[in-house]
């Protein structure tokens, strides 16, 4: 059974930067799309990037695009999510989580992430 542990939440300024770190033990995730989520006070959790299997491809909402950058290291079973210029409207709990398949289902909700850590806690402050 995978376990998925994130860490680097904390508070941060309106326009500075965090980067998250997420180690995944339990068994290998190399062939496995990795990303994550996000959910806010009080509202619907929702997708934050993914990352195909090979770390050639990957999606983000508008909401992050040209902000947030995901990445990959297999030999480590780790991935990070490189935050920039954040926003107070970014302050969430972020979780790490993984799909089942190599690449993005965009026919799944989360593109397929079904396998979700307990969460990081980000604050930005305005």
């Amino acid at each position: 059974q995978v376990q998925l542990v994130e860490s680097g939440g904390g508070l941060v300024q309106a326009g500075g930067s965090l980067r998250l770190s997420c180690a995944a033990s339990g068994r290998t995730l190399s062939r496995n799309a990795m990303g994550w989520l996000r959910q806010a006070p009080g509202k619907e959790r929702e997708f934050v990037a993914i990352i195909s299997w090979g770390g050639n491809s990957t999606i983000y909402p508008e909401s992050v695009k040209g902000r947030f950058t995901v990445s990959r290291d297999n030999a480590k079973s780790t991935v990070f999510l490189q935050m920039n210029s954040l926003k107070p409207e970014d302050t969430a709990a972020y979780y790490c989580a993984a799909s089942a398949q190599p690449q993005a289902n965009p026919m799944r909700p989360y593109y397929g992430l079904d396998y979700w850590g307990k969460g990081t806690l980000v604050t930005v402050s305005s």
